[in-house]
């Protein structure tokens, strides 16, 4: 394999000290978001507010992602790098309506994990939330749910950027790993979003509702019980268009993404050397 068809070494985006404390600042937000109505007291006054935390979450959000963007943007990712993003952005928020509604065949999932793997966890991060937001805005779906889809697929797409590197796991190797991850982590999208509205869900029946401040572990059943009755149907057909289409479409979305962001060059570094002869104090050649 010639050196141009090669699998690049460094990520396009590198992830600076910085950039990673701002995703574990928006991580950890977000965990807090998801989870916070199983740990709180059935007397807390916190639940007194469940419905107004997705819209406080929607004005919070927006400003942490900013800060990712702003962040990755002082370690490297250059105007070709936004408008990379942007271009799959746009092509991954055109690919959900295909299949929303139907199954959950989502067909996006399977291109943030070519993307994701490609360009790396930080760039991954940010193109997961932005795909979601524009694909909300595309579909209609904009909602107190948004800022939970776009922290979710943030994730999506960040963890596969921090699978082994392709210097390690390549050719079929690499397409089988990314087609796993791709299964096991559309379950887990949609088992996350599960848990952000099943908590604000109450009354529905005792058997699956959740129940506040009843003892983490009877919570957590009725939480299983919710997902295989109400969302798993969904969350299989995801997983199935996901693996299928990372392992027939995979291998040449792969190669295209890498020659691109080969010829980007994201962060090559323009320098001017000085003639031979007139460096280290050296005079110039006269004619």
């Amino acid at each position: 394999m010639s050196a141009v068809d090669s699998p690049p070494s460094a990520r396009p985006v590198r992830l600076g000290p910085r950039a990673i404390a701002a995703l574990v600042l928006i991580s950890a937000v977000g965990i807090v978001a998801f989870g916070w109505p199983l740990l709180a007291d059935e007397r807390s006054s916190l639940h007194d507010h469940a419905a107004d935390a997705p819209w406080l979450f929607a004005a919070l959000l927006p400003l942490l992602v900013a800060v990712v963007v702003a962040t990755i943007a002082d370690t490297g990712m250059d105007a070709k790098a936004v408008a990379m993003l942007g271009v799959l952005a746009a092509v991954g928020a055109a690919l959900r309506p295909l299949g929303a509604g139907t199954a959950g065949l989502e067909p996006m999932f399977f291109l943030m994990v070519l993307s994701g793997r490609v360009l790396g966890p930080g760039f991954g991060f940010v193109l997961g939330a932005v795909t979601m937001f524009a694909s909300a805005l595309l579909t209609g779906g904009v909602g107190p749910w948004m800022p939970f889809q776009m922290l979710a697929m943030g994730w999506f797409t960040m963890g596969v950027g921090l699978l082994p590197g392709a210097d390690r796991v390549r050719g079929r190797a690499e397409v089988a790993m990314l087609g796993l991850y791709g299964t096991v982590a559309a379950f887990a999208y949609g088992t996350v979003m599960n848990l952000q509205g099943w908590t604000y869900l109450q009354g529905v029946s005792s058997n699956i509702s959740f129940h506040p401040g009843e003892p983490l572990s009877e919570n957590l059943v009725r939480f299983l019980t919710y997902c295989l009755v109400t969302s798993m149907g969904w969350d299989l057909g995801r997983a199935a268009i996901t693996l299928v289409l990372t392992l027939t479409l995979g291998p040449a979305i792969l190669k295209a993404l890498r020659r691109a962001t080969r010829r980007a060059a994201f962060e090559t570094q323009v320098t001017f050397d000085a003639p031979a002869g007139e460096r280290e104090g050296e005079p110039p050649h006269r004619a």
